[in-house]
């Protein structure tokens, strides 16, 4: 299977860097592991059809880039609700704190149709030829003009390769022949994955009694399980949701204990009305094989993150080291995803 560049991974990076690559001629193949496209945007359509972010999900007028690929795309965005009571649990032995923010200031947006609409978007331009699920690639081979990329059901023969998967992923699940530099085998390791942490759930509702209470479905703890929560209404305030994250500890419980203790937090927080749920969804992303590779190494968020390291080329400047931990620039977020992408456009053209 031949081609000209060969991007491993079909996430916001990958598909962006496709994209690019296709409408200025060149041949490009993306192959991804996963029976899904997106990476770590990841939008589930919960029961009755509300769609809930599981991976990333906000944006602010700081990500020029996103902002700029969205009005490209024609996908508008919408502010992220915030109106009403806050409430802040500083500690378990004490009740909530009610708060009002102030409206000065700066709004995060979400897109509107889910954070999936932006890759679902760039996924049209691809034909089924040059964007392939369910392939994992296994070996990287390099033979001084051009790589044998190994995967679980075929070989590519090709001139170029981006691997725009997590680095520490990169190090650990794909081998390498020659072995890349040891300096940058070292950094890759010790790179935090962006979203490698978290646990994020959404609990849809037919109902959203928490604006009926005044309340803005926004919630900060110290307690947990919850450690924040925010509505997660849809654009056209239609289908309704409360989404956030949850202590990293939780990872080790099962689902059904996770949401048993979500449940008593919320009933805690808003009442009985908490309980009158439609669907409980959650994504463990250090549970994700395609996404996180267990360490024993304490990595602190962002660590290493747009080393220089990644700037450079490999094995004759054919192969790179793309996504959102490379970037330069808002290294973690899709707005990193995105400058990296453009980045490593500009130098294969």
């Amino acid at each position: 299977m031949k081609s000209k560049v060969l991007i491993i991974g079909a996430g916001l990076t990958g598909l962006l860097l496709a994209y690019r690559l296709k409408k200025s001629g060149i041949a490009a193949k993306v192959i991804e592991a996963r029976n899904r496209i997106g990476g770590r945007i990841h939008t589930l359509q919960s029961k009755n059809e509300t769609p809930i972010e599981m991976g990333a999900t906000w944006l602010s007028t700081q990500h020029y880039e996103l902002l700029m690929l969205l009005e490209e795309l024609e996908l508008p965005v919408f502010e992220q609700f915030m109106e009403g009571i806050t409430l802040f649990e500083p500690l378990s032995t004490a009740p909530p704190q009610q708060i009002q923010l102030p409206t000065n200031q700066q709004p995060s947006y979400r897109i509107q149709g889910g954070t999936i609409s932006i890759i679902n978007r760039l996924a049209e331009f691809l034909t089924n030829e040059e964007l392939i699920l369910n392939e994992k690639v296994t070996h990287i081979n390099y033979l001084k003009d051009h790589f044998e990329i190994d995967s679980e059901s075929a070989t590519h023969y090709v001139n170029k390769v981006i691997s725009t998967i997590p680095p520490m992923l990169l190090m650990n699940s794909i081998q390498f022949n020659p072995l890349l530099p040891e300096n940058v085998i070292d950094i890759a390791n010790k790179t935090h994955t962006w979203m490698g942490d978290s646990i994020k759930f959404g609990i849809s509702y037919k109902q959203p009694f928490w604006k009926e209470n005044k309340y803005s479905g926004t919630v900060f703890s110290n307690v947990g399980p919850i450690t924040e929560l925010y509505d997660h209404s849809n654009a056209e305030n239609t289908r309704f949701a409360l989404k956030g994250f949850l202590q990293s500890g939780l990872n080790t419980y099962t689902k059904e204990q996770r949401k048993s203790k979500v449940l008593n937090q919320l009933q805690k927080l808003f009442g009985d009305k908490a309980l009158e749920y439609l669907a409980y969804e959650e994504a463990v992303w250090k549970q994700e094989q395609n996404t996180s590779i267990h360490s024993e190494k304490f990595i602190f968020p962002h660590q290493n993150n747009g080393h220089n390291y990644y700037q450079n080329g490999f094995f004759d400047n054919n192969f790179f080291i793309a996504g959102s931990e490379t970037a330069t620039r808002h290294a973690g977020y899709m707005e990193g995803a995105i400058h990296s992408a453009q980045s490593i456009y500009q130098k294969l053209i």
